[in-house]
């Protein structure tokens, strides 16, 4: 628990933040960007002391099931592995809801009071700020204290979690949490968080490596006409292995194949990703879909076909084949085609970026921004307002908000403003940095395998 001034100061600072004031002191700042969460996007009830009932679950994968199993073995031996600590040990799956708890009869009494208990829903949008629902949104182990929860109703627990995620497309899959009633947490609670959550992400790596080999079988194996571009693509629509026609299209080298999750390509068709996502929406629905659709090439300017074939391990989906051009293909395929995705098609994207400097909240144009760098979940952008930190956890969440905004991702730590770049800088053996503010001589290291991508992009 907080104590003395800390806990008078945070319960002031939460009084005059739920009662509607724009900045407040003496809060952390991952606190203060949950809150602002609750407050602005999901209007969660701060007076809120019941944790609303789970909506009926969908379909889940075989991940799912493993990560479920894991972390059900390290709650069930929580207080023996962090001394006897008397808390509640939950697991969550990927939207907050309440699986399974443990713990002794007299704190899982106490925390079913507040509906801590399974069937359940713990996410942000849902019960506020608290150890699950705070740690869905962040990638690295979280604690709440006390005043910290949104909600007054929770405001007596301390809570500390942390999120496993997939090693694709690093959604959410579930999450192992512990809460003490008005006792502080142990320090080696969240180091222990961390570790389990790692040792479960190890296994998922494993896992999609394992797919990646399957889906470049699956394209080798793959009939198509001669000539035909044809990639293969995971889950997030990054590019395992693709021929040498399907390169030329995504902007990726031809013929290597990307087994590993952390290897895998990005393409330069920023609608793949969505088309793809829609793909996967239908082929879990319907094992036997296969689909087409156009999809528009910004850098040659037009718009071609595009058939979907789903590629599934036993009854697990893992990944499409993509057939470009197959026009013929595509007008055989057993399901209607979906509408088709073009950059006219592509949502609106917010028109500002929520950044923060000391309290108070910035908003961006994103033209202000150069470029953004992430360290570990937290994100530094690099803007003609200074240095700020925004207040979406994540670069890759970050990178979908600013789709078809200019901005592309040159390095797994780096997104940058193509529009702001100023030179590009030839190092070592081929290595390329941007030049963005000729002034301070910033420069952004650009990953080997982004160097093809952004030379296209600008025109090089």
């Amino acid at each position: 628990m907080l104590a003395g001034d800390d806990l008078r100061t945070t319960v002031a600072a939460w009084e005059r933040f739920a009662a509607g004031a724009e900045t407040v002191q003496g809060v952390r700042p991952e606190i203060l960007m949950s809150w602002y969460r609750c407050r602005e996007e999901y209007a969660v009830d701060p007076h809120l002391d019941r944790a609303p009932p789970a909506a009926e679950a969908g379909s889940h994968s075989i991940d799912h099931d493993v990560v479920y199993a894991a972390l059900g073995g390290q709650a069930a031996s929580a207080a023996q592995e962090l001394g006897g600590v008397d808390g509640v040990v939950t697991v969550a799956d990927g939207d907050g809801r309440i699986l399974g708890t443990w713990g002794s009869k007299y704190i899982l009494d106490m925390a079913a009071e507040s509906n801590l208990a399974p069937w359940s829903t713990w996410s942000e949008w849902a019960s506020g700020t608290n150890g699950m629902g705070t740690a869905l949104e962040s990638h690295r182990p979280v604690l709440v204290r006390g005043p910290e929860h949104w909600c007054r109703g929770f405001q007596g627990w301390v809570c500390a979690g942390v999120a496993v995620r997939d090693a694709v497309t690093h959604d959410p899959l579930a999450v192992l949490n512990i809460s003490c009633w008005q006792t502080p947490l142990s320090d080696a609670v969240l180091p222990w968080l961390g570790r389990v959550a790692s040792l479960t992400e190890a296994k998922l790596r494993h896992r999609a490596h394992l797919s990646g080999t399957k889906l470049a079988a699956a394209l080798t194996d793959f009939r198509a006409a001669p000539a035909t571009a044809v990639a293969a693509v995971d889950l997030a629509g990054n590019v395992v292995l693709a021929n040498s026609e399907a390169a030329a299209l995504l902007g990726t080298p031809a013929d290597q194949p990307a087994y590993s999750p952390t290897h895998r390509w990005t393409p330069q068709l920023p609608t793949l990703p969505r088309l793809v996502r829609r793909a996967v929406e239908r082929a879990r629905k319907d094992p036997s879909w296969t689909g087409s659709t156009l999809i528009h090439v910004p850098f040659l300017g037009v718009t071609i076909p595009v058939a979907v074939h789903p590629v599934l391990t036993g009854t697990q989906l893992i990944g499409m084949l993509l057939a470009f051009g197959a026009a013929d293909g595509a007008a055989n395929l057993d399901a209607p085609a979906p509408e088709p995705v073009t950059a006219a098609a592509a949502p609106a994207m917010p028109s500002r970026i929520v950044a923060q400097r000391d309290d108070r909240w910035v908003l961006l144009d994103p033209r202000e921004i150069r470029f953004a760098e992430a360290d570990h979940n937290t994100v530094w952008l690099s803007t003609d307002q200074g240095r700020l930190v925004a207040a979406t956890r994540g670069l890759d969440r970050l990178e979908q908000q600013l789709e078809d905004k200019g901005f592309l991702r040159v390095h797994r730590r780096f997104l940058v403003n193509l529009g702001r770049v100023r030179e590009v800088e030839h190092g070592f053996k081929g290595a390329l940095f941007l030049a963005t503010d000729s002034r301070t001589r910033e420069t952004v290291p650009v990953a080997r395998r982004h160097a093809t991508q952004l030379k296209q992009a600008l025109g090089l």
